[in-house]
């Protein structure tokens, strides 16, 4: 088991951008084909207090072969270009495999 994270720090207007992420964005990542399973979280603070992130993703995926897929996949292409419109300047991507 894989996944993609998506680590989201504070947008400038965060109304606008939850709107455009839970009204739009989330429900085009969540038609990858291949997808086992998606979790989002708002990020509320760290143990030492205030974050400046806002929100993480985690979408799962079988293997890297089927995240490969899901990425190169129309749906993956179509989500890919609606997160650089609305978030480039504020997601991270990342990569990794699940230790269960």
């Amino acid at each position: 088991m894989v996944k993609l994270i998506a680590i989201y720090r504070k947008p400038e207007d965060v109304e606008a951008f939850n709107e455009h992420y839970f009204n739009t964005h989330s429900p085009l990542a969540a038609k990858m084909p291949g997808l086992v399973k998606m979790e989002v979280g708002t990020i509320y603070g760290t143990p030492m207090g205030d974050s400046d992130l806002h929100l993480i993703c985690e979408m799962y995926f079988e293997s890297k072969e089927a995240l490969k897929a899901a990425l190169s996949s129309a749906e993956g292409k179509a989500s890919g270009k609606d997160l650089m419109g609305f978030a480039g300047k504020v997601v991270s991507m990342h990569m990794a495999e699940v230790h269960e």
